[in-house]
């Protein structure tokens, strides 16, 4: 292939166009100018798929054929894709042509955001307005250090919190950090671990704890109690609660917040992210009390010590103000709730007939699937052939004819994990549910049935997996 020029009509720069032109051309452009690996790893389990267009919680293909999104994008499409609100309040603030990020006014919609977002926030005081769920991470975690002044933080083993190099210092997943060392000095306690939580703070050095209500990897969530008695436990050695809602918040397990189901849990800070983008402009924002904030910026001498250059800009505010009015007008966290309880309960009634699956777990719409060793011998020889190939070889057994055969878009929770995490746009319903569980009946029956396409396609993971060792 020739490199073109950019496709232009009369001069000037005409998108419809390029993409008639060139759109095909994306696996390749992808694999010669981005990340080789990911098309390459796309092709290797089917999913090099070309979806044309996307409305709510579907995609289409180019033959007109409809996909459910039970992705949602690692939860950033909340709303699902192309909400209508969210998109005409883009195209209201770009027709509005403010006079935005001059750096030297105060802009009204980072004011309505953050009051907005607040409301939802009780115990909370003040936002900083980012670009990232990793971003927000950052902030919170220079804002307890400097609160503190103290240096070391503690997160939970398996945590995923980003991965630029504060939040990653903070991974509990080696496979994330290897190769990236050095890192920040802070220390891992596994989730729900209060003796260990306790031990580290005796050494008065820890200046906070991070923790995700719900993990991402896994889908494992906090204990019950845990949470508020690591935070009586913090408070007492002057050190500060960070709850990471990334994922987990908007209304992900329904409630607005995941912390929000244990009662009196009050955060020092939440990072939030993904889901207030509405699906259109990256946006982070990090929550905390009004002490931290002032201490951070403490004279107007420190006014920027801690900024981002396109933070609070006009197009991400809009978007984050139209997300918190459909989440409230149209009861997206009641929804959330409800049809994350239909889903779970009928996937949880499988586990008593299919050998392979060993659990379901989760709250509202934030749900993991874990498959484990089965029973009889004949697929226990088949599951240990795979296990010793690669863990997590056959939740991607699962995760592809999901996809080939039904049209149902999902994906493993984490390297090496026999479980599938299912985190669909919060706008779906009953139909949704029913063609999800249909799918996967029809999935496990086949995957129990001995034979069949899809252990011919484990052994095809089973090669891949030991070529690339």
């Amino acid at each position: 292939m020739t490199t073109a020029e950019p496709a232009t009509g009369n001069g000037e720069f005409d998108l419809g166009r390029l993409l008639a032109e060139r759109g095909a051309e994306r696996y390749e452009l992808h694999a010669r100018y981005l990340n080789h690996q990911l098309p390459r790893m796309l092709h290797t389990i089917g999913f090099d798929k070309v979806y044309e267009r996307a409305e709510g919680a579907y995609f289409w293909d180019a033959d007109g054929q409809d996909h459910l999104d039970m992705l949602a994008g690692f939860g950033v499409m909340g709303l699902g894709r192309h909400h209508p609100v969210v998109r005409k309040a883009l195209h209201d603030v770009l027709d509005a042509q403010l006079a935005d990020l001059t750096r030297f006014d105060c802009q009204p919609l980072p004011g309505l955001l953050a009051e907005r977002l607040l409301a939802h926030s009780p115990h909370l005081d003040r936002v900083f307005f980012g670009n990232s769920g990793t971003e927000a991470v950052e902030t919170a975690l220079k804002f307890a250090r400097y609160a503190t002044g103290r240096t070391r933080v503690l997160y939970c083993d398996h945590a995923f919190h980003g991965l630029t190099t504060g939040s990653l210092s903070v991974n509990g997943e080696n496979g994330f950090r290897d190769g990236f060392a050095p890192l920040l000095p802070d220390t891992a306690v596994p989730l729900g671990d209060l003796d260990a939580l306790a031990r580290e703070l005796k050494e008065g050095d820890v200046a906070a704890l991070i923790v995700e209500p719900i993990q991402g990897k896994g889908v494992h969530e906090a204990p019950p109690g845990y949470l508020r008695a690591a935070q009586e436990l913090l408070r007492a050695h002057k050190a500060l609660l960070i709850l990471d809602e990334v994922q987990t918040g908007l209304g992900r397990t329904g409630d607005f917040y995941a912390y929000q189901h244990e009662e009196g849990v009050e955060p020092d800070l939440v990072c939030v992210a993904k889901a207030l983008s509405g699906g259109y402009v990256p946006v982070g924002a990090t929550l905390g009390k009004e002490w931290i904030f002032k201490k951070v910026y403490s004279s107007m001498d420190r006014v920027l010590v801690h900024s981002a250059s396109f933070g609070s800009n006009a197009q991400a505010m809009a978007a984050g103000l139209a997300v918190l009015s459909v989440m409230e007008n149209e009861e997206i966290v009641a929804n959330a709730r409800a049809t994350g309880e239909l889903l779970k309960s009928r996937l949880a009634a499988l586990v008593d007939k299919y050998e392979l699956l060993s659990e379901v777990r989760g709250r509202g719409l934030m749900i993991g699937i874990e498959f484990g060793r089965p029973r009889s011998l004949k697929l226990r020889g088949r599951w240990t052939m795979l296990q010793a190939a690669r863990k997590g070889l056959f939740a991607q057994m699962v995760v592809v004819p999901l996809l080939q055969r039904h049209r149902i878009l999902t994906q493993v929770s984490g390297d090496h994990l026999e479980v599938i995490k299912l985190i669909p746009p919060l706008i779906i319903g009953e139909r949704e549910v029913d063609r999800f569980v249909a799918a996967f009946t029809e999935v496990m029956d086949d995957a129990h049935s001995g034979g069949g396409l899809m252990w011919d396609f484990g052994r095809t993971l089973v090669k891949q997996a030991v070529a690339n060792r």
